[in-house]
């Protein structure tokens, strides 16, 4: 069974477990071999590799608007 979630660069998503500022929502500012997330509530940036990304979001929030 493949778990392929689809997510974009300026999307929100939730991860599965909440930062310590009790927010768990995370804006993607960075996207390659690994990925660069902010913290909405306190701007805390993060980067992790996709692989651990891709394990620990849990679902996309809000979908980043496209300029097409």
């Amino acid at each position: 069974m493949v778990n392929q979630k689809e997510y974009d660069l300026h999307d929100v998503v939730e991860m599965k477990k909440p930062h310590p500022c009790q927010s768990n929502s995370w804006e993607i500012i960075r996207m390659g071999m690994d990925i660069r997330i902010k913290c909405q509530k306190c701007g805390q940036m993060v980067l992790m590799p996709r692989r651990e990304f891709e394990k620990k979001m849990k679902k996309v929030l809000v979908k980043a608007e496209t300029s097409k």
